[in-house]
């Protein structure tokens, strides 16, 4: 609804700096299937407050525990135990994934108590019709479908998790870089079930290679140099890549795509259940994340609509989770933004619009591509177009239907055909 889009007025840099920081605070514990809720709080209460925490089904009950400082988790680090090694040699890799066990389960199972489980899955297709069948009208339709489908407070808190989690091996080779969300994760169209695309960020070293300019000396380090980014980018995935596979708890299934386009390392989260895709700095796909999250806080009906055609699209086989010949979900939202752009009067801006309002800290020139755009929402006018979701669905199907697409393309700057 526009009352959530109007409490989510942050800039796009701000939200994911906070998400990251909030998720260095935090740890993730596997839970025996019969658990005191209050107790194992208590006592993780005793290593720090906790900001806050849920339970989650994934092979089992777990917890993630979000402490208001990051000390608390070097405290429980300090108090936790190393698995016995009877049957397996352990790698002694202490990261933030706990197992917590009770020591007598059968004295403690009168103090049991069901814990809520957030769900980390949309909820099946049956019962989402149920749902639907109950809806007044199909604008009504489109937000419910929305509201099943979107990521949730809880599942986006699991994908930072992720991040921070990979970024605890990065930090041992390269301390000052980070591995941040982008894609789905982050650009408010995300599905529940979508895998987190996350790429390793030298973005801090880049800025210190600028710091010792003044002054009649210079001084710098002394670092290993290749013939070319590239190579530069799949020797640090590889090794990356060995870390996870090697002395990753739960990081299975990790495969290293190194000759690809864009080199990468696939693998599979088991903690949070997540199919993973770790790349090096990725500055365009960051700032095309930035520019669907400007769109989709500008009005609640454009996440509506993108939901509601990407949903027909999959169950009538026009998109694939399998790469192919098909169009994918990224061009269909293309196809949404430009539709949008060009009602009377528009309900989203064009990209030559959004740079109009840049100011210079966002100005950014990427491979010699014009990236420049607006982040603040606030200086962005909302729009005067009050047409309804069902008009919109139905007009963009006419749209579309009639668009020819061997003669035209589209264009997000200047709304051309």
């Amino acid at each position: 609804t526009d009352a959530e889009v109007s409490i989510r007025k942050k800039t796009f840099t701000e939200v994911q700096t906070e998400r990251l920081e909030q998720a260095e605070r935090t740890v993730l514990i596997k839970c025996p299937p019969k658990l005191n809720e209050k107790k194992l709080l208590q006592y993780l209460s005793s290593h720090g407050t906790i900001n806050s925490h849920f339970f989650f089904e994934n092979r089992g009950t777990h917890a993630l525990i979000e402490f208001s400082e990051k000390d608390s988790i070097a405290s429980l680090q300090g108090a936790v135990g190393i698995p016995s090694a009877a049957e397996h040699h352990v790698v002694p890799f202490k990261s933030r994934l706990f197992t917590f066990t009770l020591k007598n389960p059968v004295n403690q199972a009168a103090e049991e108590t069901p814990v809520h489980l957030s769900p980390q899955s949309h909820i099946p297709v049956k019962e989402l019709i149920q749902k639907l069948c109950h809806a007044d009208d199909i604008s009504s339709q489109m937000y419910i479908l929305l509201n099943e489908y979107q990521l949730t407070e809880e599942n986006t808190k699991l994908r930072f998790l992720a991040c921070s989690l990979v970024r605890d091996f990065a930090s041992a080779y390269f301390p000052d870089s980070t591995v941040k969300p982008f894609g789905s994760s982050v650009n408010t169209f995300g599905k529940l079930g979508c895998d987190v695309d996350m790429f390793l960020d030298f973005h801090d070293t880049q800025k210190h290679a600028t710091k010792m300019k003044k002054g009649p000396f210079e001084m710098e380090y002394q670092m290993k140099r290749l013939p070319s980014e590239r190579l530069a980018t799949q020797k640090i995935l590889s090794v990356i890549g060995d870390c996870l596979d090697n002395f990753g708890p739960g990081c299975v299934s990790v495969q290293k795509i190194l000759n690809a386009r864009c080199p990468l390392v696939k693998f599979s989260h088991q903690p949070t259940g997540f199919q993973c895709d770790l790349s090096v700095s990725n500055s365009i796909a960051i700032k095309s994340s930035e520019l669907l999250y400007i769109y989709g806080c500008l009005d609640s009906r454009v996440r509506a609509l993108v939901f509601s055609v990407r949903c027909w699209a999959r169950v009538h086989g026009l998109t694939n989770s399998v790469p192919g010949t098909w169009i994918t979900n990224f061009s269909l939202t293309m196809m949404i933004m430009f539709f949008l752009q060009k009602r009377s009067p528009p309900i989203i801006p064009t990209l030559d619009q959004l740079k109009e309002l840049a100011d210079e800290k966002e100005k950014h020139v990427i491979g010699g591509y014009d990236c420049s755009f607006v982040s603040d929402l606030s200086k962005i006018k909302p729009t005067k177009n009050t047409e309804t979701l069902d008009v919109l669905l139905g007009d963009f199907f006419e749209y579309f239907g009639n668009f020819d697409f061997r003669r035209n393309s589209i264009n997000l700057r200047k709304v051309n055909e």
